[in-house]
């Protein structure tokens, strides 16, 4: 019989949220893990907010709804907002009930300056790091360290001279002019984008584009492909070899013994290699042996583990793929180079928290790994 559709709409109705999330579904581990992450730093959140007020938008909802931002690519924060007025399984993910109303975007710019004054981007992405460390899932030896660009929120027309010499336009447009930039030579040191001074000008290789970037820094161990540390740093063309050494006294600092550290061509510099050896790690970098001799010979690249570290290491270009296309972190939606740093903090937990879930959901796999 054909089914009619009923106008009648109900007066009263219950529903449980628990319910209409299928027991199998992946987001439910990420929610227990990201829970426990939270727990452990209730202190800090008590820090951050004073004792007598009105009371505000809870830490934990706000910083498990960035992951939400990352996990399911919405554009922006004010999309989520809306997004959650109709969205259950959002509501689920963060303990609000059907008639808590959404709050507004504005929380998140508001609250934005206490988690960076608290390092509380930084602390969550440890406390993940130490339930997979503590769960045994992280190589304590062998790691890879590779570096992306991110774009700035600031377009090419934002740059401009620091003298004040205004831009070559074309037309009469008051507000988004035309501007010629053929014949102009413009660097770092004579130009400064006005919309974000701490963005600078790089392009990624020979024939490029020129973009104003800043430079991401990803330390990954081998095991099992997760992030050990993350960091976003001012664009240079040294920046990736710069930052190696800092990660890897992180590292350090918190549970790890590196031995081994795979990278790819761009890490092949005397400097960069002889750094390394001085910090008691061998440098599994690859050859660059273009019109040039390695820093790497036969002493390193003679044994198996060498080769294992360079099939290894092409797992952390996935962690960017998915960082960039899932995450949404290929264009910083902020400005300056402290926001971009938390962005990239919960992008990056967000990343482990699903290669976590999977690992913990796979004992098969986990086994053999």
């Amino acid at each position: 019989m054909r089914g009619r559709q009923d106008a009648q709409v109900t007066m009263l109705a219950f529903v449980d949220l628990e319910g209409r999330v299928p027991l199998d579904h992946p987001l439910r581990t990420i929610k227990a893990l990201a829970d426990r992450a939270l727990a452990e730093l209730s202190r800090d959140f008590d820090g951050m907010y004073a004792d007598v007020g009105r009371p505000s938008i809870p830490p934990e909802r706000l910083l498990k709804a960035s992951l939400l931002i990352a996990l399911y690519t919405v554009r922006s924060e004010r999309a989520f907002c809306e997004e959650m007025d109709y969205n259950l399984l959002f509501r689920w993910f963060l303990g609000m009930n059907l008639i808590e109303p959404s709050f507004d975007a504005t929380t998140f710019t508001k609250n934005r300056e206490r988690l960076l004054k608290h390092r509380i981007g930084q602390q969550l992405f440890d406390e993940v790091v130490a339930e997979a460390h503590g769960r045994g899932l992280l190589s304590d030896e062998h790691f890879t360290v590779d570096g992306t660009l991110i774009e700035a929120a600031a377009s090419l027309k934002s740059f401009r001279r620091r003298d004040g010499e205004p831009a070559n336009t074309t037309d009469q447009d008051p507000g988004n002019p035309s501007v010629d930039f053929q014949g102009e030579r413009r660097s770092n040191a004579t130009h400064q984008s006005t919309t974000d001074p701490e963005a600078r000008l790089l392009r990624k290789g020979p024939g490029k584009e020129a973009k104003l970037v800043f430079m991401a820094h990803a330390l990954m161990e081998n095991r099992n492909g997760m992030l050990t540390d993350f960091q976003v740093t001012p664009a240079t063309g040294t920046a990736e070899r710069d930052a190696v050494p800092a990660l890897l006294e992180q590292a350090r600092e918190r549970w790890f013994h590196p031995r081994t550290l795979g990278a790819d061509k761009n890490y092949d510099t005397r400097e960069c290699v002889a750094a390394l050896r001085e910090l008691g790690v061998t440098p599994h970098v690859a050859q660059n042996r273009s019109g040039r001799s390695s820093a790497i010979d036969s002493r390193t690249s003679r044994h198996g583990g060498y080769a294992l570290s360079q099939r290894v290491r092409k797992r952390v270009e996935e962690v960017f793929g998915w960082m960039k296309t899932v995450g949404g972190f290929r264009r910083t939606r902020y400005r300056g180079l402290d926001r971009t740093g938390l962005a990239g903090y919960l992008v990056a937990t967000a990343y482990n928290l699903v290669r976590l879930s999977r690992l913990l959901l796979q004992p098969t796999a986990l086994g053999a790994a």
